[in-house]
């Protein structure tokens, strides 16, 4: 059986929600921004990696767009925007779990099954190892159960900033040591740009419609946040066996 949580490591059953409506509005509007940015750096990869490598890894940082991108890139161009793209989103992530506590976490696990395990997973060791949890991997998951466990705002920060910068640092290392074949991939995307451009909307397209029909969508879950989250308190304290309100 695993042990119990600490109390300063266990998420907050309890949560007082956003300060107001302006302060949720502004978090998650934000992060909706973020997610729009993200589907278009993936629409338009073919015509942005070669030309505008700057445009596309403040659209989309994924790894393969900071690999992508390195070689065309100054050292102060990459590791600037690359580091404001990768941590806007992850004090914003750890807001919402500050305002709903356990909410946040049983809220992402029902919108992205494919952390529910590493969320689990959390919830049994993170408080003996929050530092370098968040330093190794300081995804969305991550950063929102950081601010619903009570980590606290300059733990958070610090482990978020070394462990982007060591990323993004390890990132430049590999893409300079593989600059031939990341060479040869550009110039495949370069030379068939028009073609991969439409092949981009095609896969963006069925990855959307694949969510949507799953039950997800990250700009309506974010939206929807508030509403999803009240719902599946309701269902919990009507659910048979739930305990009476007094």
């Amino acid at each position: 059986m695993d042990e119990p949580l600490s109390p300063s490591a266990a998420p907050s059953a309890h949560h007082a929600g956003p300060p107001s409506a302006l302060a949720r509005n502004l978090v998650v509007g934000t992060l909706i921004a973020f997610v729009v940015a993200s589907n278009l750096g993936n629409l338009f990869l073919s015509v942005l990696v070669n030309e505008h490598p700057a445009v596309f890894i403040a659209l989309n940082p994924q790894n393969r767009s900071l690999a992508l991108a390195s070689g065309g890139l100054s050292a102060m161009s990459f590791y600037v925007i690359g580091f404001l793209r990768l941590v806007g989103p992850d004090p914003l992530f750890f807001l919402l779990g500050r305002w709903y506590g356990d909410a946040a976490i049983r809220w992402m696990e029902r919108k992205a099954p494919s952390y529910g395990e590493m969320l689990r997973y959390l919830e049994r060791g993170f408080d003996k190892a929050r530092l370098p949890v968040v330093a190794f991997a300081p995804n969305n998951p991550v950063c929102l159960f950081a601010g619903a466990a009570g980590m606290s705002v300059g733990a958070f920060a610090m482990a978020n900033v070394v462990g982007t910068m060591i990323r993004l640092v390890l990132i430049r290392v590999f893409s300079s040591a593989f600059e031939g074949p990341l060479g040869s991939v550009k110039g495949f995307i370069g030379n068939y740009r028009w073609p991969l451009l439409i092949l981009s909307f095609v896969l963006v397209g069925l990855t959307l419609w694949s969510d949507r029909k799953g039950g997800r969508s990250g700009v309506g879950d974010l939206a929807r946040m508030d509403e999803d989250i009240a719902a599946a308190e309701a269902a919990d304290v009507t659910a048979p066996g739930a305990p009476e309100a007094e």
